[in-house]
């Protein structure tokens, strides 16, 4: 593999982002993520030092065109051109449709859904140009069998893989794939958080009888980004330990 690949990951620092970081990191590409907050960024990339990785992260709100530009053209003014981009930032607002808000819907639909065309059409031309490229987009076992109290989430889950397959038949003869991982229940802190009643419903749903490690997201985000798996693209992989089977 060409270790001087850099890889951009959006929402760096969350459970999901920090193993894709790390995992990458080990595999020998350059790792740049993109962070929200000034202060988890700091405190993120103190740990990452003491752990011997060197993965420097940007500012950007991927939910706006403006800014996810701006943060493209630093990282490749500074860094590189971006070869493989993980489009993993999201968000919840939860709520019943006949109790959400319009801002609720707006946040989610930019955060989760728009944020993928922000940050994708900033890196694509120079792929195309490059003949190389990685689009990895992380969606949710909730954008393929739906939730209730998630019709913003699920909507926006559900759009990032129509992104994926269309995308995919534009871009395939430059060498370039496009893929969708669609997590179930991972034990991120987001999940932890959730009252132990409520998590054991959950659990036992999930004929492994577990919940999923960040670690096992990010061998498959590894996996996709390798140059093996250039015939593998606009596909969907579940990794649900068998909750959703379709």
């Amino acid at each position: 593999m060409n270790n001087k690949r850099i890889a951009l990951i959006t929402g760096a620092t969350g459970g999901l982002g920090t193993a894709m970081c790390k995992k990458l990191y080990q595999d020998g590409y350059i790792v740049v993520g993109n962070y929200h907050t000034k202060e988890k960024a700091e405190k993120w990339m103190e740990e990452r030092k003491k752990e011997g990785m060197d993965i420097r992260l940007f500012y950007g709100d991927v939910s706006d065109f403006n800014s996810a530009s701006q943060m493209i053209k630093e990282i490749e003014a500074q860094v590189g051109p971006i070869d493989i981009l993980v489009n993993n930032a999201g968000i919840t607002r939860d709520a019943r449709l006949i109790n959400m808000k319009p801002e609720d819907w707006y946040a989610v639909i930019n955060t989760n859904l728009n944020s993928v065309y922000n940050c994708t059409k900033n890196v694509i031309e120079g792929m195309i140009k490059r003949n190389f490229g990685r689009i990895i987009n992380i969606s949710s076992v909730n954008g393929q069998r739906g939730q209730f109290g998630q019709t913003n989430y699920s909507a926006a889950k559900a759009g990032m893989h129509g992104f994926t397959k269309s995308l995919a038949m534009e871009v395939a003869k430059y060498g370039i794939t496009v893929n969708t991982i669609s997590p179930g229940y991972i034990a991120t802190d987001m999940v932890m958080a959730v009252p132990e009643k409520i998590l054991n419903q959950i659990v036992a749903q999930i004929p492994m009888g577990r919940l999923g490690g960040t670690h096992e997201v990010a061998y498959l985000v590894s996996f996709l980004a390798s140059e093996e798996a250039n015939f593998i693209t606009g596909a969907n992989y579940s990794i649900n330990g068998g909750q959703h089977v379709y």
